[in-house]
């Protein structure tokens, strides 16, 4: 049997925390950096074992030597209540996560769940066969709690059914075990293994860690779930990663450990020894400096320096380089992440106000070959925005090389969705009446062109036979003519 054991206050007051300690028959209380206890509890008849608070800090449960379950007020000095059913020592106790019930586990190899108001037994459980050791309940499921035996196994039990629902073989007796906050992760110890297994697979074990030399004995979280700790009777604490279950950190003691804990901000670390003495240790606070200034800025004067000095005649000036600022699309399109190239020209500013770096982004994909992979795959929203644009754009003469181009892919690559978005259908409409008065405009054009042609042609023909009639006049007036047909 362990001659003491540990328990933090974990309580959501402000801090500073107490933590209780249980040896021999009496609990002592202790501040965070109090040498004396700040409370005892002496009234039992017997050796006591496992005090535990309640998460609020006001309650205080332990079990004692005589089988009897004792409920103390923190505050006060005589027990609350007394459960009586068990017939050996009971080195387990706990609270469930409602706060109203009680689990204890005994050396008579059974497990009792109590109701706190009335003093009654729940139900009992009697899976195991051999001594109960260790116990948690989960923070997830008031329902759910967890034992462990020195008949190697673990049981996890539901208070609404009548028997365990869940066993799990750790192979040694189990010293500890302990639920991660989640309700997902189960960590055994026992003999030199800690193990961790997976609950919501069904048991399934996940990694098993043997890094002590001795009997592992008692386990412990930090407040963030991120570090695993156990203590064990070859004088060192190992603190684990619980991202890669590897030792980070070590902590070497006198004696063997029997228990340990931590404070709910992980700034004291608290382990009981099998000679008798408590080590605590607290983390070495940061010093803040009342007299350290803000680093110096240069002064004005420093980024002016030189700025306005004007070079002479003799002098050779040399030119500072200037950096070069690449925008969003430069640095996609040196990445060559076409799409995105593409996503970062169609925002609404870029496509209004500079229209011709939307349209210079698009002949570079297809320069390199890759448009068609940047207008595909994209949803409603964004097709409706490419046929706006393009629609908008096509007809002034800058942009339609490119934009034909862009038209008759998004033509070629979309037609297969067509009457299935009205958006996208009302866009592909736009833009064909954009085309067709273009091209009507065209037309139109070429007819006024042929026109003018042959009024051309007409003049020169005039301008023609009037030289010829000079000439034979007699008259050296020359007539130069520019002959256009």
């Amino acid at each position: 049997a362990k001659p003491n054991s540990l328990e933090l206050n974990r309580c959501d007051t402000a801090p500073p925390y107490n933590y209780a300690v249980t040896a021999s028959s009496r609990i002592h209380i202790y501040g965070r950096y109090s040498q004396e206890p700040i409370k005892t509890f002496s009234r039992f008849r017997e050796a006591a074992y496992g005090a535990t608070y309640r998460d609020d800090g006001r309650l205080l449960v332990a079990g004692s030597e005589d089988g009897g379950v004792c409920l103390l007020d923190v505050g006060g000095k005589a027990p609350l209540r007394q459960f009586v059913g068990h017939t050996k020592p009971v080195h387990v106790v706990g609270f469930l996560s409602d706060k109203y019930r009680i689990f204890s586990g005994a050396d008579d190899y059974s497990s009792i769940l109590w109701d706190i108001p009335s003093a009654t037994k729940i139900i009992s459980y009697s899976e195991h066969i051999d001594y109960v050791r260790c116990g948690c309940a989960s923070k997830v499921n008031a329902d759910v709690f967890i034992t462990g035996s020195y008949d190697h196994t673990v049981k996890l039990f539901d208070a609404r059914t009548k028997s365990s629902v869940m066993t799990i073989e750790h192979g040694h007796p189990v010293e500890s075990v302990l639920l991660f906050p989640s309700g997902g992760l189960l960590v055994s110890a026992g003999g030199r293994y800690v193990k961790v297994w997976d609950v919501l697979k069904g048991g399934q074990l996940l990694v098993s860690l043997k890094n002590h030399h001795k009997t592992v004995t008692c386990l412990c979280l930090n407040s963030s779930g991120q570090r695993l700790l156990s203590g064990s009777l070859d004088r060192h604490v190992k603190i684990y990663s619980t991202t890669s279950y590897k030792v980070v950190h070590s902590f070497n003691y006198a004696t063997s450990i029997l228990s340990l804990a931590l404070s709910p901000q992980d700034e004291t670390i608290v382990v009981g020894m099998t000679n008798g003495v408590l080590n605590v240790k607290h983390r070495k606070p940061e010093e803040k400096s009342e007299n350290s200034q803000k680093k110096r800025q240069p002064a004005y004067r420093t980024y002016m320096k030189g700025r306005t000095y004007m070079p002479k005649q003799e002098d050779f000036c040399v030119s500072k380089p200037v950096r070069r600022v690449l925008r969003k699309y430069d640095k996609l399109l040196r990445s060559f992440q076409s799409s995105k190239a593409l996503d970062a020209v169609l925002e609404p500013p870029i496509m209004l106000h500079t229209p011709e770096v939307t349209v210079a982004v698009m002949q570079e994909l297809h320069r390199r070959g890759t448009l068609r992979s940047a207008l595909a795959g994209r949803d409603e929203k964004q097709v409706n925005l490419l046929l706006t644009f393009v629609a908008r754009r096509v007809i002034e003469p800058r942009f339609t090389p490119v934009l034909v181009i862009v038209a008759d892919m998004l033509t070629d690559i979309y037609h297969p969705v067509v009457g299935q978005s009205s958006v996208v259908d009302k866009q592909f409409l736009k833009l064909k009446e954009a085309v067709a008065k273009e091209i009507d405009y065209q037309e139109e054009l070429l007819e006024v062109l042929g026109m003018m042609d042959t009024l051309f042609a007409t003049f020169t023909k005039k301008t023609d036979m009037c030289l010829e009639e000079n000439k034979s006049n007699g008259v050296t007036e020359i007539i130069q003519t520019n002959r256009s047909y």
